[in-house]
């Protein structure tokens, strides 16, 4: 084994094993300490699972391990919105945290990892130009429809749940369909069998001999999702606890500290691809993140509430209707921008800022308007790009559409295009 890998390995047992001696021993001295041991024993063990996730693909290939690795790679974020759920069922109180913790996670990754990476990616190209004309956008290719498409079906869907005022079972249960539906056709798609190409840790893994390779992994895998489960409950109970005892509001706490722990390792792997010149399968490993969240997570929850012991609709406040339209509307937003599958550097800079807006606009009138500025936005670009409409809404339903999450990975010249 590399010592490199060693090494990044030995870290992260290292910074988790204060969480896994806390739990143990039952130890629990204040909420604060605990919202930081736990929670650097999650961001740690994301990253492990990270790169056993990323590595794995080099041994296995088909639609069954692409649900697997997909229902892997997004643990950490499942595992703390899924035990607020839970425990929703016995403790009304906790139903909004749910809620706060998918939206802000969603909002994320699309206002702020779907940017980042755009930016790193056009820099990188505009630096190995030297004197050439600058790139402004970056241009997606056309097996991206099937993701984005998937993402603009769900995005039309999730205007169901402020609609609703809750998450019945059966609507979960139609949005987990659409996840498997979406497994099932990438896992079809051509080219869903070419050569991945990793960096970072996961490249010293799949460099590895193959049974050494696949040991490794497993081991991985195993213990990572040990740690992360392990962790989640006292991270998740933490959150909350350390807003009372800070005077902090703990739904905000719960919205944007939880994601940033479970989506860092996420937004660090894409921005490694987009460094290295794949900026097509940086973007890609961010959209499929969006269908998972939309589909699997949202679906989910319901459930869990259930099994926690509540009824077969998960409720929702005035609070987080309020927040389901804004992320909707900002998914929405995102969809017209892709959707003649080239990613300008204006569009990236315009929803960065207006993700930062947010932060700003706390009442509730204001956030509607802001989701009204979005919907306009939106509508923009619908009017732009409306010869793409039909073909990326019908691409979920064709045969033989190739996915961008299963052949970006190969695509080198992905990283920028014609200006």
């Amino acid at each position: 084994m590399p010592r490199a890998l060693i090494g990044r390995l030995a870290l992260c047992l290292l910074i988790a094993t204060p969480a896994l001696v806390f739990r143990t021993l039952g130890f629990h001295p204040n909420p604060v300490l605990d919202l930081v041991v736990f929670g650097a024993a999650v961001v740690a063990a994301s990253f492990v699972l990270a790169w056993a996730a990323e590595a794995a693909q080099k041994d296995i290939s088909g639609a069954l391990a692409i649900a697997i690795l997909a229902l892997i790679a997004v643990l950490p974020e499942y595992a703390v919105d899924l035990y607020y759920a839970f425990r929703s069922g016995s403790d009304p109180e906790y139903a909004q945290y749910a809620a706060a913790n998918m939206t802000g996670s969603n909002r994320l990754l699309l206002g702020f990892g779907w940017p980042l990476v755009v930016i790193v990616a056009l820099l990188v190209a505009n630096r190995a130009r030297r004197g050439e004309a600058r790139r402004l956008a970056l241009e997606l290719p056309v097996t991206a429809r099937l993701d984005v498409g998937f993402l603009a079906v769900l995005a039309i869907l999730a205007f169901a749940i402020p609609l609703l005022g809750n998450i019945p079972i059966w609507f979960g249960l139609v949005l987990i369909g659409a996840f498997v539906t979406y497994l099932w056709r990438a896992g079809r798609a051509e080219g869903a069998d070419r050569e991945e190409e990793f960096v970072g840790a996961a490249a010293h893994i799949a460099g590895m001999p193959t049974r050494v390779r696949r040991i490794t992994v497993i081991s991985m895998f195993v213990v990572s999702a040990g740690i992360i489960l392990a962790c989640a409950e006292p991270f998740a109970t933490g959150l909350v606890d350390s807003g009372t005892a800070l005077g902090i509001d703990s739904f905000f706490l719960v919205q944007w500290l939880a994601p940033l722990a479970s989506e860092a390792p996420e937004f660090i792997i894409a921005v490694l691809f987009a460094v290295r010149g794949m900026g097509a399968a940086a973007i890609a490993t961010l959209i499929a993140s969006k269908v998972n969240q939309w589909s699997l997570l949202v679906g989910s929850l319901p459930l869990a509430h259930f099994f926690g012991g509540g009824g077969s609709d998960l409720p929702l406040d005035a609070r987080q209707i309020e927040e389901f339209v804004l992320t909707g509307t900002q998914t929405v937003m995102g969809v017209a921008i892709l959707l003649a599958l080239r990613f300008h550097l204006g569009s990236a800079i315009a929803l960065a800022a207006i993700f930062l807006v947010q932060f700003f606009v706390t009442d509730t009138g204001g956030r509607y308007v802001l989701s009204a500025v979005q919907l306009i936005i939106a509508a923009g670009f619908l009017i732009v790009h409306r010869r793409h409409i039909l073909p990326t809404l019908a691409a979920p339903f064709r045969r033989s559409q190739p996915s961008l999450a299963t052949t970006a990975g190969g695509s080198a010249d992905g990283a920028g295009s014609r200006g």
